[in-house]
């Protein structure tokens, strides 16, 4: 998923006049056969290279979230399930004034010793920065996962559009997208 490629002209949303720039490609299938692999390194290698679109990245220690038994936060014996984000991916349109962000991200739910079997909903937040590091977009988004005995871990992966306004004369690679889970959740350590 470490793929450049970038053109002038109709690019992946079409139309004339426009800039594409791409980064492997945000398809959910790809994203979620990615997450399936156990290659080493962190979430979003390689990302980093497309020229002028906003970075993709997982935000610092969001990338994964443990949920335990109420009262027993950090005992490992206590842990229900685990949610980790291991991939991402995005690839952007750049026009005068705006700018479109097609991101992706996959990982896996693994079901802890105290786990039970069946679906896993954990939210996510995703949110774009300007330069000042100030938020000027956010969405909510929640995965499900299904868990049992037989299978203990569970992957998943997303891929959506945002859209947001730059002031004339910024450059959109000031700005950065950012995923992790949401950690305001009832037994999250």
């Amino acid at each position: 998923m470490s793929s450049l490629t970038s053109g002038i002209g109709g690019g992946w949303f079409g139309g004339q006049n426009k800039t594409k720039t791409e980064v492997g490609s945000v398809n959910q299938d790809q994203l979620l056969a990615a997450a399936k692999t156990d290659t080493a390194g962190p979430a979003g290698v390689g990302i980093e290279v497309a020229h002028g679109c906003p970075r993709f990245q997982v935000w610092s220690r969001d990338g994964y979230v443990t949920i335990y038994e109420q009262g027993r936060i950090g005992d490992g014996l206590a842990v229900m399930h685990r949610g980790e984000i291991t991939k991402t991916a995005r690839e952007c349109q750049i026009e005068p004034g705006r700018v479109t962000v097609k991101y992706g991200f996959s990982g896996r739910v693994l079901l802890g010793p105290k786990g039970k079997p069946g679906y896993v909903s954990l939210p996510l937040s995703v949110y774009v920065t300007d330069a000042k590091r100030e938020k000027i977009a956010n969405d909510k988004v929640k995965i499900d996962v299904d868990v049992s005995l037989d299978k203990p871990i569970g992957y998943f992966s997303i891929v959506r559009t945002v859209t947001f306004s730059i002031p004339e004369g910024s450059r959109p690679g000031e700005y950065e997208v950012y995923v992790g889970f949401d950690r305001n959740v009832p037994g999250a350590g």
